[in-house]
Formats: C-alpha cells, sequence, structure tokens
C-alpha cells in the first residue's frame, strides 16, 4: 500500500496542475473581446463598433486637395502647392533616378536602361502633349499610375512625388527651352560640341 505521504504528494501534484490549467486558460482567453469576435451585448452579436461616419485617423485628415491630389477645384494644378528650393530639386532628382529613370531614361526620354534590355517603351517627356500638360497631371501619374505604369504612392511620399513632377519639369525645359530663357553669357555655348562645352576656359595670357 502507497503511504500517506506518497497520496498526499500526488494529491498536491494535481491540485497545482489544476491551478496551472486554470491560469493557462485565464491568459489564453482573457475577458476582453477580441476584434470580430461575437458578443451577446449588442443586438447585431458583434463586438466591435463600426466607425462614426466621417472618423478619419490622426494625421490622415488630406483636407489639402492641392497637395494629396495634384487638383484645385477638380482640375490639375498648375502650380506647386509650396515653393521648391534649390536643395529640395536636387532631392527630386535622386528620386527620379531611383524610381523613374529606370524606364523613362536619365534625360526622361523613355529609354532607359530597362527599355534598352528589350522591355515596353516609356513614354518620353518631350512629346508635345506631356510639354503642355499642367504639373499636377504629373503628380497625378506618379500616384496613380498611367497605362502599364504603376502608381508609386506606397512607395514615393507625397512631397517627393512632387518634387519628381518639379524635376520632370526642369528635364523638359533643358531639352526644349527657347533661347530667351538661356542668359546672354551661356549662348555662345550652345553653338559647341559638349567636348567643347566641358573644356575649361582659356587661361589669360600673362607678360613678363
Amino acid at each position: 500500500m502507497r503511504s500517506s505521504a506518497s497520496i498526499r504528494r500526488a494529491a498536491l501534484v494535481l491540485a497545482a496542475v489544476a491551478v496551472l490549467a486554470g491560469c493557462r486558460q485565464d491568459m489564453h482567453d482573457t475577458p476582453r473581446y477580441e476584434p470580430f469576435e461575437a458578443s451577446t451585448f449588442f443586438a447585431d452579436g458583434r463586438a466591435s463598433r463600426a466607425y462614426p461616419i466621417g472618423t478619419v485617423a490622426r494625421g490622415q485628415l488630406r483636407a489639402d486637395d492641392h497637395l494629396y491630389t495634384g487638383r484645385v477645384n477638380g482640375e490639375f494644378a498648375e502650380t506647386f502647392p509650396f515653393a521648391v528650393s534649390h536643395a529640395e530639386m536636387a532631392r527630386g532628382q535622386q528620386r527620379y533616378n531611383v524610381y523613374c529613370a529606370p524606364c523613362h531614361g536619365q534625360i526622361g526620354d523613355g529609354n532607359g536602361m530597362v527599355v534598352q534590355r528589350g522591355l515596353r517603351q516609356a513614354a518620353t517627356y518631350h512629346q508635345d502633349r506631356l510639354r503642355g500638360e499642367r504639373i499636377g497631371y504629373f503628380y497625378d501619374v506618379i500616384t496613380n499610375g498611367f497605362g502599364a505604369m504603376q502608381g508609386y504612392a506606397e512607395q514615393v511620399p507625397v512631397r517627393d512625388r512632387w518634387l519628381i513632377a518639379a524635376y520632370i519639369r526642369a528635364l523638359q525645359l533643358s531639352q526644349h527651352a527657347p533661347l530667351e530663357a538661356v542668359r546672354p553669357g551661356d549662348r555662345p555655348r550652345l553653338d559647341q560640341t559638349p567636348e567643347e562645352q566641358l573644356a575649361p576656359p582659356p587661361t589669360a595670357a600673362t607678360g613678363h
């Protein structure tokens, strides 16, 4: 026969197991309601409540249509929603080279590296239609995509999308600028070859 001590130890072990099982149950299924859990408290049987109409998450109001949609009164904007500095233009160039140049090319002619490797021809920014488009149009296409191009809203923040659009406009001007837009002192360089333009200026002769 088992001793009374053995029986007591077995009883203690069983009691401990029962207590631990009860603790695990409490931790495993907490009193709070989980998302989409059923509830008898509300008439529709759902614990989760629908948000009131018009609820907007903090930081996601986006009341500025010009900034977030590229439109003013439903039409593509002709202006930027903020002033673009020289440093920000450099940021736009850097973002353009990351996200756009592989298809559209370094100068925006639609002949990027992936096109040279045999993929679908990308649009050139130097066609008459796109030279005449408002700046909000480019922001919209970057955001939502167009044709075979996907939207980049997930990859590129709002401000960077505007800066890319600004750089695209600069590329268009660089390839199709009127003579009046060139400073008089720089106009003679237009007739030079690329090699001549990159050559250092001649040094003035000095007498002895």
